[in-house]
C-alpha cells in the first residue's frame, strides 16, 4: 500500500501548488504563469530522470503508450491553463475544491473506458465529494 503514501504526498504538493500559484499570479498573466510552471517542471523532471538513470528506458516506450502519454500531457496542460485562470479569478479554496471534482470524472471515465466497477460505496463517496465541494464554494 505504498501508493497511499505517494497519493498523500501528491495531495500535499497539489495544495502547495494552489497556494503558491495564487500568490504568484497576483500581477502575472495566467498563460505565461502556466508556461513558466511547465518549463520548471520539465527541467526538474528531466533532471530527475537523468539522476535516476531512467532515460535509457525511453527506447522501451511503445508507440501506443507514447501517443496516450502525449495526449495525457495535452490534457494536463489544458487542466493547468484552466486551473490558473480559475485561481487568478476566484478563491483558492473554491478553485481547489472544484478541481478535486476530477475524482468524479475519473470514476465515470474509468467505468466507461477501462471497465472499472462503480460500487454503491464509490457512488456514495462521489456524492459526498460533490456536496463537500459545493459547501466550500457556496459558503
Amino acid at each position: 500500500m505504498l501508493w497511499v503514501s505517494y497519493a498523500i504526498l501528491s495531495a500535499i504538493f497539489a495544495a502547495l501548488v494552489a497556494i503558491l500559484a495564487k500568490i504568484g499570479l497576483k500581477n502575472v498573466d495566467t498563460t505565461l504563469a502556466t508556461t513558466i510552471r511547465a518549463v520548471v517542471m520539465a527541467v526538474f523532471l528531466l533532471g530527475a530522470a537523468l539522476l535516476l538513470g531512467k532515460l535509457p528506458l525511453l527506447k522501451d516506450v511503445g508507440n501506443q503508450a507514447l501517443v496516450f502519454i502525449i495526449f495525457s500531457g495535452i490534457a494536463g496542460a489544458l487542466s493547468w491553463l484552466f486551473y490558473f485562470l480559475a485561481l487568478k479569478n476566484g478563491p483558492v479554496d473554491g478553485v481547489a475544491a472544484l478541481d478535486r471534482l476530477s475524482v468524479v470524472f475519473v470514476v465515470i471515465l474509468a467505468a466507461l473506458f477501462l471497465g472499472e466497477a462503480v460500487t454503491l460505496k464509490a457512488v456514495l463517496g462521489l456524492i459526498l465529494l460533490v456536496l463537500g465541494a459545493l459547501l466550500i464554494v457556496f459558503k
